[in-house]
């Protein structure tokens, strides 16, 4: 099984008691992914709100959502 790691980095926070979130890109490296992050949050919008960068690590050819969900109205 193929065990390479990638890094996502998004940018996500409440907007009027929702979830306003933006998939920023999918980078081969975390350095890469912090690089992105520097050249983002010069931009508007996103320099509003510079504490909201999230890098998560994947590795591919894994299922990262083990569990169902369930919709709440």
């Amino acid at each position: 099984m193929d065990t390479t790691t990638v890094w996502v980095l998004w940018h996500s926070y409440d907007l009027d008691g929702k979830d306003e979130s933006k998939l920023i890109g999918v980078y081969s490296s975390v350095k890469l992914a912090n690089d992105a992050r520097d050249r983002m949050i010069e931009l508007p919008g996103f320099r509003e709100h510079p504490q909201d960068f999230v890098i998560d690590r994947y590795v591919l050819n894994e299922d990262h959502w083990r569990e169902g969900f369930v919709t709440f109205r």
